[in-house]
């Protein structure tokens, strides 16, 4: 229902759905987490969360029931633009769960409580969430006040575009508040200085991209628009990550807590990774391949995949899927064997000729450097952008590894 709900919201964008993300994990994490002794709380460690709701002491609850409420409530609430058709899917699901699990309890109060304290969490971390910078971030998706750079090298608006806006998409979410202060405070990436010169570090990045175009294999081909994930089309990349994290939970068959640990790791790791990607993209403002290759290397050549409407440096995809892949190695074991379905079924892109074919992987970091390179093969990225973001996702996601879940 998460994933329906971020695919099937008007104005939804990558950076948008990744927030939600991360505070839809948190609260399944914490409307269970004082059911399970060794585990604690993540309030006190996030930046600004310093308290959560307590459970009564000496009272039973029932999680199961914790859990639905507050699903329900905070999908709802940071998605409070989707549909009231999409709002009442939300509540038949949860009705529908709250019958199957209550259908055998005769304690009235005891499920009242449950309830009521699954509420209580996810409407504290949205009340919390509305802090951050990003609260109702899809009214201002663009901002046409904003000042392009014009330094050469700098980005401009696409003629090959996915987007018709000639504005970057949410140039200041990378201001927003990070979930871990440590993630905010890690270090720019290294960029390459712009050079026209063809011997030059530069020239050779959109060259080698350039080149990649003329000798796509068809398994490159399926890669490419596997991962491109475009909102409204999709559930976004943060979402396909998210995802991910069920078909890993379904293998596995963990128990509740450690599902709710995977989906609050995951949630914050997309979150964080996307914060810091957009604090860099316009930081450095950097072109992509169609306004550099056709200005300096070939006039006429035009990228596989059209551009996303913002800078390029670093790859968002390739941060957060690094980022996911981090903390779920952590949890997993990195070699994990399993099949991604997520875009079986969808009608076949005649324009590339290419349909969308269930794709089998050995480890969690083989999806990683395959959602990176996607980006390459599409022609909408340099090598830097996904090598450096490769490397600041793994440093997000450790980060979040580190966090002290349990006593």
């Amino acid at each position: 229902m998460t994933l329906y709900i971020t695919k099937n919201t008007p104005s939804n964008s990558p950076t948008y759905s990744s927030r939600c993300l991360g505070y839809i994990g948190l609260t399944m994490y914490e409307s269970v987490v004082n059911a399970y002794p060794n585990y604690q709380s993540l309030s006190g460690q996030l930046n600004g969360l310093d308290s959560l709701p307590k459970p009564e002491k000496n009272k039973k609850y029932d999680w199961k029931l914790s859990l639905n409420a507050a699903q329900a409530t905070v999908l709802k609430n940071i998605y409070n633009q989707t549909s009231d058709k999409n709002k009442l899917k939300i509540d038949s699901l949860e009705n529908v769960i709250f019958e199957y699990y209550t259908q055998n309890i005769q304690d009235k109060a005891l499920i009242e409580r449950s309830v009521t304290f699954g509420k209580s969490i996810a409407n504290s971390i949205f009340e919390w969430s509305k802090t951050d910078g990003g609260h109702r971030g899809y009214l201002k998706n663009f901002d046409k006040k904003m000042v392009h750079p014009q330094r050469a090298g700098s980005w401009s608006p696409p003629l090959f575009a996915q987007s018709f806006s000639h504005y970057p998409l949410h140039p200041h979410w990378g201001e927003n508040r990070t979930f871990l202060k440590v993630n905010h405070e890690i270090q720019d990436p290294k960029v390459i200085p712009f050079d026209t010169l063809p011997n030059s570090e530069y020239y050779q990045q959109f060259q080698r991209t350039a080149k990649q175009k003329e000798t796509l294999t068809q398994a490159q081909k399926e890669a490419a628009i596997w991962w491109s994930d475009d909102p409204e089309e999709t559930f976004t990349p943060p979402g396909h990550s998210y995802y991910l994290a069920t078909l890993v939970i379904k293998k596995v068959q963990p128990d509740l807590i450690k599902c709710t640990e995977t989906y609050a790791k995951v949630g914050l790791a997309v979150a964080d990774a996307f914060i810091n990607c957009w604090k860099w993209k316009y930081k450095f403002f950097t072109e992509r391949p169609n306004n550099y290759v056709t200005q300096h290397i070939n006039q006429r050549w035009e990228s596989f995949w059209p551009d996303p409407p913002f800078p390029a440096f670093p790859s968002g995809h390739a941060i957060q899927a690094s980022a996911t892949a981090t903390v779920l190695a952590g949890m997993y074991g990195d070699k994990f064997t399993f099949t991604d379905d997520a875009h079986v079924g969808r009608k076949k892109d005649e324009i590339r000729n290419v349909d969308y074919k269930a794709r089998n992987y050995n480890s969690f970091w083989e999806v990683a450097q395959e959602t990176a390179n996607s980006r390459f093969y599409g022609g909408i990225h340099i090598p830097q952008d996904n090598e450096r973001g490769l490397e600041k996702g793994k440093e997000v996601g450790e980060n979040i590894n580190h966090l002290i879940w349990k006593k």
